[in-house]
């Protein structure tokens, strides 16, 4: 067998077994539906995003405290991981490992 059939049907199961996985414990999705994860990581960049401008505008030049490095920490991480989490869910659609129903 050839690598590129191999890979054909390594894709293909891991298509599968991520399907037969994910799709049973994820309510039926629809775009409505998944508004709220695209406004949940909107809030979170633009939390962070402001925090960031807020800092720059408040220190003039000075170094960040502890504790403005602290809460602006706690902002990215969170932005990070909304952002992760929207793009894992919008990769899962991709490879339909889930469906979306129109509405």
């Amino acid at each position: 067998m050839n690598n590129n059939r191999l890979l054909l049907e390594l894709e293909q199961a891991i298509r599968t077994i991520n399907r037969e996985v994910i799709n049973p414990v994820i309510p039926e999705l629809t775009i409505k539906g998944l508004c709220p994860v695209l406004k949940m990581a909107a809030s979170a960049r633009a939390n962070y995003l402001k925090m960031l401008l807020e800092l720059s505008t408040d220190t003039n030049d000075a170094q960040l405290t502890p504790d403005q490095i602290e809460k602006l920490q706690t902002l990215r991480v969170t932005y990070d991981e909304c952002v992760a989490g929207a793009q894992a869910l919008e990769t899962a659609i991709q490879r339909e490992y889930l469906d979306v129903k129109p509405g």
